[in-house]
This record gives structure tokens, sequence and C-alpha cells, in this order.
């Protein structure tokens, strides 16, 4: 069944797009048919996702777009002959498995070499971003899902609808005794 309100903001409907009845502007989610108008019918300013290339977003923005599904956060293999990306349910040291959220997101990039910070131009070419992510969805033209904190409104709908890690991380990388032991943690595909 495809979802029909959206909200834009706490206290509003489901994914669709306006959170009004009346105002005629309901149409399925989470589909974009083409450039989305400024405003509704209803008279209503679309969001900002809608309306903004990634590089217009301001840093606030930028940073709500996160829906904390914790993918980044997870390491990844490259095979270096193939390019092919495998997933392992393996976390960062800075990953806190029970809140599915960096320990020290401000801090990140220096304390963790490998930590890669998202920008409008890296975005477009890492390939192991989640097939679910917002800043690749958003990059790529398309909206975001109805469980995305932008839509639903709560933070719980992304570990509601089983996209995040929240209860799918085995171990930290501080638990891996070299880097031979990551291979057992391979998982079929993208979580």
């Amino acid at each position: 069944m495809v979802p029909f309100f959206i909200k834009y903001g706490p206290g509003a409907g489901m994914p669709g797009t306006c959170r009004r009845r009346e105002c005629g502007d309901i149409q399925p989610a989470p589909l974009l048919t083409g450039p989305p108008p400024r405003f509704m019918s209803c008279g209503m300013e679309a969001p900002f996702w809608k309306t903004k290339k990634l590089e217009e977003m301001s840093r606030a923005e930028w940073e709500s777009l996160c829906d904390g599904c914790g993918k980044c956060c997870m390491a990844k293999l490259e095979d270096a002959d193939t390019g092919e990306i495998y997933w392992t349910s393996i976390s960062c040291r800075l990953f806190d498995a029970g809140k599915c959220r960096c320990t020290d997101y401000q801090n990140r990039l220096e304390r963790v070499p490998d930590c890669v910070g998202l920008t409008p131009d890296n975005v477009r070419t890492l390939p192991w971003l989640p097939a679910t992510c917002a800043y690749r969805l958003i990059a790529e033209g398309k909206d975001l899902y109805w469980w995305h904190k932008l839509v639903s409104g709560s933070e719980e709908t992304v570990h509601e609808a089983g996209i995040s890690m929240h209860g799918r991380v085995s171990a930290s990388e501080d638990d891996m005794p070299d880097a031979e032991a990551y291979f057992d943690f391979i998982l079929a595909g993208e979580p």
C-alpha cells in the first residue's frame, strides 16, 4: 500500500505531499515526477529537499538529511580487482549500536582516519553509500522515503521500518584481532 500524507514537520501526516487532506495535493510517495513546485496548490511551501540542490543547502539542512540508519558507520570491504563492495556487521569504533549514532560526531574525521565526511561532491561518487541514503537519493533527483525523519517527523521510523543497523551490529572494529577477521562478518548484501 502506498502511504499518502507527508509530514513536513512534527505533527503532520504521512508520506504523499500535503498534510491537509482537503488541499488536493495528495499523490503517491516516494517518487518524483519532475521538478517540484516551490509552492503546492494549498499554499504550503515545498520542503527544502525538494526545492534545493545539495550545494544550496544550509549546514543545518545538510545535517538533517542523515536518517540515522548507521549504515555509513559499518565497515565495508572492497574487492581490489572488481571494485565490488561487501557490507559487514562490524561498526566503527565510535558507533553507539544502541543509539545508532556516532559517539563523537564533531571529531570523527580526526579520530578515525578512514572516516569519510560526506559532501555534495562525494555523495555522487561514493559507491558504498546505501541505496536508501538521503544524500544519495537527493543527488539522484529522487525523494525521501516515508520512514525518513524529515517526512515522518520521528527519528524512530528508520528503526521501526527495519532500515537502520539498530540491533544488527555484531561487533566493533576494536574487537577485530586483524583484517582477516572481518570476513567472518560479511553480509549477504546491503543491509
